[in-house]
Formats: C-alpha cells, sequence, structure tokens
C-alpha cells in the first residue's frame, strides 16, 4: 500500500508576498447543464435558454479574500417549490426538470466582509410550446331584407408558447393565405391570451366545407416539434346546446338519491358533457356518466350549485345550472325586543313587546313558524300579533309583538319552525315572559380581571352574566386590530361566559373582551368587560454563544444580556467555569431595579482561565443560558484561492508542486503566531507528512506562501494548516488541492501563437467581460456572416490558417467588451515587447486595446496600446513595449463600435525579452486582403517609411 509520507514532500522556504490582499467579492455567473441556444440569435452569457423540463444549472464563480459566500436568489418565480421562501446557499444552483414559471432572472450575490457585495445576475428564458386549441364561430347577418344570408366562420387557433408561435394554416394539404384566396382571411385579434391566429372564412362557399388544420411552431427552438390541430367543418357544424331534465332549483328531502340528466338538443361535432359543482368539489359518491348526474343519499352539505356544461369547441360552450336545496334546519335562536319606540331596555307593563324567532334553514323561505303560549295555540288579536320579515331582524324570522302588555300576558312562549310535510324534524324554542325577565349585566369575578399564567400552560378566561334570560357570551381581542382569537375566528360564543385556552404562546397575551350575545335573551345594546391575559415565558439572552480570543495576560469582560422575558428583570444570574460554580460577580448598583444584564470581568487570559464560561439567567419563570469559550488560540488561516497558475509539473517526473497561499484571521486578536504546523495527506490515504514553518509577525491582510513539491500526478491532497501561538495550536484550517494541466510560460525560441491549437496556446476567455473571442478559420466561417468586415483569413493567406477574431453582430451593443488573457509570465527581464497582427475593416469598427496585468500585488490592469476606427481590409502588425515590475499577463480587448460591421481580428501574437524594434512595419508583412482593390505583392519600399510614421502618430 502507497503511503504518503514515501512521496518525500518538499517544503520550500517561506516567505511573506505584500500585504493587504484582502480584496472584495467579485462574482461572474456561467451556466451548463441542458441549455440550448437560438440558432439565429447568438445569445450572451447573460441569457439562459432552456427547454422546459430540462435541468438548469448556474454557477457562480468568485474571486475575493477571504473566500466569499454565495447566495442566489431570484425576482420573479421561484427556483424551487419555497425558493421565494428559502434561499439557496451554495456556488452552483440546479433546479431539475425547470416549469415555465421558474423563468426569470436570478441573482447571484458574493460577500466576504470586504467592500461591498458583488451582485451578478443572469436571465432563464423557459421555452416551451403547448398543444394548440382549435374553436369555430359563426355570425349570420341579413343582407337586404330576406333576399339572401351571408354565413361567415372565424377558426380560432390559440397556444401558449415561448418564444411567440409561427401559425400555419392548411385547407386539406393545401397552405392558406388571403393574397391566394380572397374567401380567406388570416389576422390577429387584439387582447387575447396567449398567441392566436384566425382563419376568417368570408360568405362560406361550397368549397369550404372541408378538413382544416392549424400547425405552430416555434422553428425547432430547443428541439421542440411543431404541433398541430384539425377541425373538419360541415354544413352541419353547429354549437352545443342542452337542457335539464328538472327544474333549475330542485329542494329535496334529506337521505333522498338525486338523479339529474343533462340532454343534448344539439351540436356537431358531438360534444362532450361534464359536471362540476360549486363551491368544492363533487360530493363524495356522487357518480357523474355522460349527461347523468346521481347522488345518493343526499345530505344537507350537499346542497349548492351544480353544473353542466357542452363543449365541441363550435361557439360557446353551452351550460345548465341546477341549484339544489336539501332540506334542513338548525340554530334555532330567541329575541326579546322590549318597546322600541319609548327606547325602553326593560319589559313593562303598558309597554310594547316583541318577541322574535329565527332558524337556519334551506330553503329559508319554506319555513313555517307557529306560536304557543303556555301549551296552547296563541291566539290572534289586537293586541298580539304575528308578523314576518321584520326588516331590523334576519330574513325569515317570525316575531309576536304584544301591544299594550298587561299582567296576563305573562307566560311561557313556545316557537315551532317546521317544513310542512317534509320528513325534516321540527325545532323549537322556548321563551318565558314576566316580572322576572330582565336584560343581562355582565361582569369579571374578583381577582380574575388580570390571568397570569406560564407558557404551553391552559388558561381560562371566564366572566360572568346575570339576568333572565343569561344570553351567550362572546369573546374578541381587544388590543390587536383584527387579531383572531386561537380558535382562528374574529368572534368565539361560549354558552357559560369561559372562553377556554389550551397551551397559551406568548402572542396570546393581550386584553380580551367578553360581551352579551344579542340572541338568546335581550336585543339591547351588548354589556361588556375585559380580561387581561398575561403569558410568563422564559428569558431569552445575548450571546448564545460567543467565542472571545485574547492575547495572554490581558483582561476579558463577558457580558450576558438580556432580550426578552416575563417578567423582563433577571431574578438571578449564575456563572459557571467549565461546570464549576464560581463567586457571584459584584452586585448591580441600586439604582437599576431590574437589572437586564449579567457581568463577569477576568483580569488576565491564562492557560489555567482558559476555556467555556456559562452565565445562567433565571427571570422565575425559567432560565436560559450564555456561553462564552475564552481562550488565547489563534484564529485560522485564511486560505487563498486566487493564486494565478498554482501547479507547475516537472518534465522529468510525474510529479508536480503547488503554490500553497494563505492568511491569518486576526492576528493582533491574540499573542503573534510563531509558526504554522503543515499537514499533507494524499486522498484516499492515512499517513500524512507534517511540517513546522516558522514565521516572523505576520500582519493582517499578509499574502503567505509556501510550495508544496513532489506531489504525484494526478493525485489530489488534502492540506492542513494550524497556526501555532505561544499559547500553542490554535484553529486549524483545510482545502483540498487538485492537480490541473499548468501552462508554461513561452519558450522565448518559439514564442509566437498562431493560434493554430484548440488550447491557443494558454489563452482563456475573461470572466468578467461582455462576450468571447472565438477562433476560426476560412473553412470555419459562417456563410451568412456580415460582408465588409472582418477578414477572409488568417495573416498566412490559406484557408486553413487560423485567427482570433470578435463577432459584433445582434446581440452585440456598443461598448460590449470582449477580452482575451494570456497565460501568466514570469518577469525576468525589464523589457519585453509585445508583436502581433491586428486587423481592423468595416465601418462600425470601434477598438482594440492591449492592457498589461500586473500580479505583484493582487491584479492591477494598465493600457499599453489602443487603436480605434476602419484601417482597412488588410492585415497590420503592431509592436509595444511592456516593462512589468513582476508576474504579468498580457490582455486582447476588443470594444464593439456602433454597428455590426465592426468585427476585429488578432494573430501571431509574439513576447520576447528587450525593447521593440524601432522599425514599427515590416512592408513585406502588410498584407491587402482579396477585394480591397489593391495588389496582394510586397510594396514598395517607399512605403516602410511612411508607414512606420503613421504607427508612430498611432502610439
Amino acid at each position: 500500500m502507497e503511503v504518503t509520507c514515501l512521496l518525500l514532500l518538499a517544503l520550500l522556504p517561506f516567505h511573506c508576498r505584500g500585504q493587504g490582499v484582502y480584496a472584495p467579492a467579485q462574482a461572474q455567473i456561467v451556466h451548463a447543464g441542458q441549455a440550448c441556444v437560438v440558432k439565429e440569435d447568438n445569445i450572451s452569457e447573460r441569457v439562459y435558454t432552456i427547454r422546459e423540463g430540462d435541468t438548469l444549472v448556474l454557477q457562480c464563480l468568485v474571486t475575493g479574500h477571504p473566500r466569499p459566500q454565495v447566495r442566489w436568489t431570484k425576482t420573479a418565480g421561484s427556483a424551487s417549490d419555497k425558493f421565494q421562501e428559502t434561499s439557496v446557499f451554495n456556488e452552483t444552483l440546479r433546479i431539475e426538470r425547470i416549469a415555465r414559471t421558474q423563468g426569470g432572472r436570478y441573482y447571484c450575490k458574493a460577500e466576504n466582509g470586504v467592500g461591498v457585495p458583488a451582485i451578478k445576475s443572469i436571465r432563464v428564458d423557459v421555452q416551451y410550446l403547448d398543444e394548440p386549441v382549435l374553436t369555430v364561430h359563426q355570425t349570420v347577418s341579413d343582407v337586404r331584407g330576406n333576399f339572401y344570408q351571408e354565413k361567415t366562420v372565424f377558426l380560432r387557433c390559440t397556444v401558449s408558447s415561448n418564444p411567440p408561435a409561427r401559425f400555419i394554416w392548411k385547407r386539406g394539404s393545401d397552405t392558406l393565405s388571403h393574397s391566394q384566396d380572397n374567401g380567406v382571411d388570416i389576422y390577429e385579434p387584439l387582447y387575447t391570451q396567449g398567441e392566436t391566429k384566425v382563419l376568417k372564412l368570408k360568405n362560406l362557399r361550397p368549397q369550404d366545407y372541408a378538413s382544416y388544420s392549424c400547425q405552430v411552431s416555434v422553428r425547432n427552438v430547443c428541439g421542440i416539434p411543431d404541433k398541430a390541430v384539425s377541425f373538419r367543418l360541415t354544413n352541419t357544424t353547429a354549437p352545443p346546446a342542452l337542457k335539464l331534465s328538472v327544474n333549475e332549483t330542485l329542494v329535496v328531502n334529506p337521505g333522498e338519491n338525486v338523479t339529474v340528466q343533462c340532454l343534448l338538443t344539439g351540436g356537431d361535432p358531438l360534444p362532450q358533457l361534464q359536471w362540476s359543482h360549486g363551491p368544492g368539489p363533487l360530493p363524495l359518491g356522487a357518480l357523474a356518466q355522460g349527461g347523468t348526474l346521481s347522488i345518493p343519499s343526499v345530505q344537507a352539505r350537499d346542497s349548492g350549485y351544480y353544473n353542466c356544461t357542452a363543449t365541441n369547441n363550435v361557439g360557446n360552450p353551452a351550460k345548465k345550472t341546477v341549484n339544489l336545496l336539501v332540506r334542513s334546519m338548525k340554530n334555532a335562536t330567541f329575541q326579546i325586543t322590549p318597546d322600541v319606540i319609548k327606547e325602553s331596555e326593560n319589559i313593562q307593563l303598558g309597554q310594547d313587546l316583541k318577541v322574535s324567532c329565527h332558524v337556519d334553514a334551506v330553503p329559508q323561505e319554506k319555513v313555517t313558524y307557529q306560536w304557543f303560549k303556555n301549551g296552547k295555540p296563541a291566539r290572534m288579536s289586537k293586541r298580539l300579533l304575528v308578523t314576518r320579515n321584520d326588516p331590523e331582524l334576519p330574513a325569515v324570522t317570525s316575531s309576536l309583538e304584544l301591544i299594550d302588555l298587561h299582567f296576563s300576558d305573562y307566560g311561557t312562549y313556545l316557537c315551532v319552525a317546521s317544513f310542512p310535510g317534509a320528513p325534516v324534524p321540527d325545532l323549537s324554542v322556548e321563551v318565558n315572559i314576566s316580572s322576572e325577565t330582565v336584560p343581562p349585566t355582565i361582569s369579571v369575578p374578583k381577582g380574575r380581571a388580570v390571568v397570569t399564567v406560564r407558557e404551553g400552560s391552559p388558561a381560562e378566561l371566564q366572566c360572568e352574566v346575570r339576568g333572565k334570560p343569561r344570553p351567550p357570551v362572546l369573546w374578541s381581542r381587544v388590543d390587536k386590530e383584527a387579531a383572531l382569537l386561537p380558535s382562528g375566528l374574529p368572534l368565539e360564543e361560549t354558552p357559560d361566559g369561559k372562553l377556554r385556552l389550551e397551551r397559551v404562546s406568548r402572542d396570546m397575551s393581550g386584553t380580551y373582551r367578553c360581551q352579551t350575545a344579542r340572541y338568546n335573551g335581550f336585543n339591547v345594546r351588548p354589556r361588556e368587560a375585559q380580561v387581561q391575559l398575561n403569558v410568563q415565558f422564559p428569558p431569552e439572552v445575548e450571546p448564545g454563544s460567543q467565542d472571545v480570543r485574547q492575547a495572554l495576560g490581558r483582561p476579558v469582560l463577558l457580558r450576558c444580556s438580556l432580550l426578552r422575558g416575563s417578567p423582563q428583570r433577571i431574578a438571578s444570574a449564575v456563572w459557571r467555569f467549565k461546570g464549576q460554580l464560581l463567586p457571584p460577580p459584584p452586585a448591580v448598583p441600586v439604582a437599576a431595579e431590574a437589572p437586564d444584564h449579567s457581568e463577569l470581568r477576568l483580569d488576565a487570559v491564562t492557560r489555567e482561565s482558559s476555556g467555556s464560561y456559562e452565565c445562567s439567567v433565571s427571570n422565575d419563570v425559567g432560565s436560559a443560558a450564555c456561553l462564552f469559550q475564552v481562550s488565547a488560540k489563534a484564529y485560522s488561516p485564511e486560505f487563498y484561492f486566487d493564486t494565478p497558475n498554482p501547479t507547475r509539473s516537472h518534465k522529468l517526473s510525474k510529479n508536480y508542486s503547488y503554490v500553497l497561499q494563505w492568511t491569518q484571521r486576526e492576528p493582533d486578536a491574540v499573542d503573534p503566531v510563531l509558526n504554522y504546523r503543515l499537514s499533507v495527506r494524499q486522498l484516499n490515504q492515512h499517513n500524512a507528512l507534517v511540517k513546522a514553518i516558522p514565521v516572523r509577525r505576520v500582519e493582517k491582510g499578509q499574502l503567505l506562501e509556501y510550495i508544496l513539491t513532489d506531489l504525484q500526478v494526478p493525485h489530489s491532497y488534502e492540506v492542513r494548516l494550524t497556526p501555532y501561538t505561544t499559547f500553542g495550536a490554535g484553529d486549524m484550517a483545510s482545502r483540498i488541492i487538485h492537480y490541473t494541466e499548468p501552462i508554461s510560460s513561452p519558450n522565448l525560441s518559439d514564442n509566437t501563437c498562431h493560434f493554430e491549437d484548440e488550447k491557443i496556446c494558454g489563452y482563456t476567455q475573461d470572466l468578467t467581460d461582455n462576450f468571447d473571442w472565438t477562433r476560426q478559420n476560412a473553412l470555419t466561417q459562417n456563410p451568412k456572416r456580415s460582408p465588409n468586415t472582418g477578414p477572409p483569413t488568417d495573416i498566412s493567406g490559406t484557408p486553413e490558417g487560423y485567427y482570433m477574431f470578435i463577432e459584433t453582430s445582434r446581440p452585440r451593443e456598443l461598448g460590449d467588451r470582449a477580452r482575451l488573457v494570456s497565460p501568466l509570465y514570469n518577469a525576468s527581464a525589464k523589457f519585453y515587447c509585445v508583436s502581433f497582427f491586428y486587423h481592423m475593416y468595416g465601418k462600425h469598427i470601434g477598438s482594440l486595446n492591449l492592457l498589461v496585468r500586473s500580479r505583484n500585488k493582487g491584479a492591477l490592469d494598465t493600457h499599453a496600446w489602443s487603436l480605434s476606427g476602419n484601417k482597412g481590409n488588410v492585415w497590420q502588425q503592431a509592436h509595444v513595449p511592456i516593462n512589468p515590475s513582476g508576474p504579468f499577463q498580457i490582455i486582447f480587448e476588443g470594444v464593439r463600435g456602433s454597428g455590426y460591421l465592426g468585427d476585429i481580428a488578432i494573430d501571431d501574437v509574439t513576447l520576447k525579452k528587450g525593447e521593440c524594434p524601432r522599425k514599427q512595419m515590416d512592408p513585406n508583412k502588410v498584407v491587402v486582403m482579396p477585394g480591397s482593390g489593391a495588389p496582394r505583392q510586397p510594396l514598395p519600399q517607399l512605403w516602410g517609411p511612411v508607414a512606420t510614421f503613421l504607427l508612430a502618430l498611432q502610439r
């Protein structure tokens, strides 16, 4: 078995590189997964086109130090079923089976606490094509009296799609257009939902009776196939017509079997029938078969509207509705109303009195009421009247009015509600009228005005009602607008005046109102009272947990604060160290009657005083604890992930080296770091090599570097790094390093890049620009490319030769930039010369810039050369001197001009040590392209000095 320590890992001498490498987050979104691209559109990297049902994969590439955290959000729709409620904290966002509602703009937010967060966005365009729907409509209009009629038929084809669909109408196999047939018209109506095209058949002719098809297409975008729907138009084509086997209002008794038939009286093609119920679905056990609806043993809950709908895509659907009423009665109530005219609230002899009776019934208007006095039917007279539908009372309420109340009118009155001839039990309510019948009063029992309970316990709020009869008590919240009771209702009725609450929570605290109901008692102004509910709960403290770092010998103050609780005070605070009780800290000054915090001061942090401290705070209801981890150990290192080309291979062996870089988090918080303990272990191996790395004083933001060598290709390794101070070991940080094929610095004996290889000499596309450079030759050019711009071949003039260019056609916009970045070069000379050929032909040419990116202190880009405007259909050469101060990269930046005739190309890039030649252009290297009207042979020698002068002006 292979052992990691046998790798003979070499740890090269440690050194520091610069300071202040902390950098704000930068982000760029790239997409992968099952993306598709519209062929006639060159979609930019900010738009992700995907077919509905495929997998969306977005990746947020970040740079910055410390390593930024990534959060995905979205403006509309949802990235998952719960995306609007939660964010995705991951560099990669993956959505399986994406739906159209999940299209929209996605945002990647990267932040690391340095500067402002980086926010990038990408628009996800979900492509789909639904099945089309074809409907037929007809108009008949009289012309010149009754001499003849015109029939106009409209065939409407509707589909939902993205991108917008293209429609093709056919009669049989022949494609229709109004330019070829005066009898048809094809147009798009206004104010339609989805994509719609209408085929209008004017003044119907015999040949118009045929089969029609509507074909919809999104032009094979994302591989979505075309779809079609057809319809056969005949002289019998007609919209559906219906009739019902029962009346539109059907009243039945509970327990009966109900059958309703919906009969077709017209329609061609044969319509489809469907039953529905409102509100809610069809009752359990109901059977809808064709046009017949059967409901066995119907119950009161089955009442409602039942709809029969017939559709055949001709005209409008036909609809018939049955209002099914199942006889039922419930909730019998009564009201006693004293003399309204005299505004009395008591029963008095000589005044009028009204006793009312009401039931909730279906159908309400079919209810009959009977009144009895002392067991006998009440006899109507001038002083005893029975009325119905009092406007001041609920509908279909029966009232017994006693005019000029006499002593003989006292007694027991019985109201009986019934459905005559129906097997529905009667409901009755009894009312006693006497000198003892008095309106209610309500009050809170002594000692019950304030109820205090602990959270999670039951609670009972009580109000006492006196009077005869005693009405129910209605409870509601007072101190919260539109607040609901724990039952979820704004009002709750209690017959005994007690509101019972199970497992109260802190949000139930507040004032509750109890009031008398105006039914089953006197119909007078409600009496009311209030009860205060206080829910006590344990304290909440901060910090819940805190990591406290301090250098040895320095003092530390630990503070535990009360955030909230009921009661809002600290009754006791107990401090413990490693579980052992500590002496109580000094008392809080007397001026603070309700302390809201407790403090513990450590005069000096030592190895013995380092450890876990706990402050347990109580408010007599419960307790909560603040936890403090006090230590003098150093924070963890912060690995630097933006090291350029960290992997370096060795040609004579199968080994590679890796440049490991890091900073130290908050080095001044504790004692200085003396050394680091480095552990390197090959993945899937157990043994590791351990090495101590001594360091001098480490400052915040200082970039530290160590080179690991003799790592085996292509294995990956786990690296662990632990700082050590006089206190001992600090927090460890770990990361995985992977082998990647490194890009070597240019060989000065062969340092010209002709872009003939797909690796393009290690050049890469910048992830922060607007679009990319493209590698192509005369054989791979798009035959439909824009004319009068761009080179026909590379500098060699052969069709096989490759070059790099920028395509400025749609969707590129003015000012869009494409950047091509070279590998990282180590500066081994004071001066370098960058030579290259450029081709800038077209009336909309923008700019070509050469930049140098220095890597000695972060990434700094400086302009070295720039050229703008149309330079003719010719390859020309430029020599640009640069003097980098450290490791560097060169960047070719193409900037789009005002239009699509602005393609820029480069070829044969050379980097050499030393100064550039004084002669800026070799006349034999000026290549005039075919079609420019100039010969391709070498130019006269007279041109050399002129070209040199012109290029000097350009520079």
